[in-house]
């Protein structure tokens, strides 16, 4: 089965720590992944390395719902994250893997994602749409600095 790999860039005006923070926070997680017109609900998040995570998107739409999970590979606060992920539908087979690189620069911070293993049923180019989205929704909860 041959499987798909998508890389993304953005810089954001943040820092490093608080765009970890939105990767390993449920509330924050399931409010910016999620592509347009889905709604995200976090099931579990135990954000330690072998920690599991499950969570699923609904086509606001439709009401058609999706659910995956995986693993927490890799966590070094403020600098990188990789984990794993299987969706729960028998038709979209594999496990992706999803690296993210935090770099602290000078006007805020340069993030990496390369996510690997997407099953031959999703278009590439699909998901890379998809985070180019989720990328928006993150940018618009980590750059406000809100006092208090």
């Amino acid at each position: 089965m041959a499987t798909n790999t998508v890389r993304l860039h953005r810089v954001l005006r943040t820092s490093p720590d608080k765009v970890y923070r939105a990767f390993v926070q449920p509330g924050a997680f399931e409010r910016w992944l999620p592509p347009f017109g889905f709604v995200g609900k976090v099931h579990a998040m135990e954000p330690v390395v072998g920690g599991a995570w499950r969570m699923s998107f609904t086509n606001f739409g439709t009401g058609n719902s999706h659910s995956f999970g995986g693993k927490y590979l890799e966590l070094v606060p403020g600098k990188r994250i990789a984990y794993d992920a299987a969706f729960d539908d028998a038709n979209l087979p594999g496990t992706m893997k999803t690296t993210v690189v935090l770099t602290e620069v000078s006007c805020g911070t340069d993030v990496s994602v390369v996510q690997e293993g997407i099953p031959e049923m999703i278009p590439t180019e699909m998901c890379y749409l998809g985070w180019q989205e989720s990328l928006v929704s993150l940018a618009q909860l980590v750059e406000p600095n809100i006092p208090g």
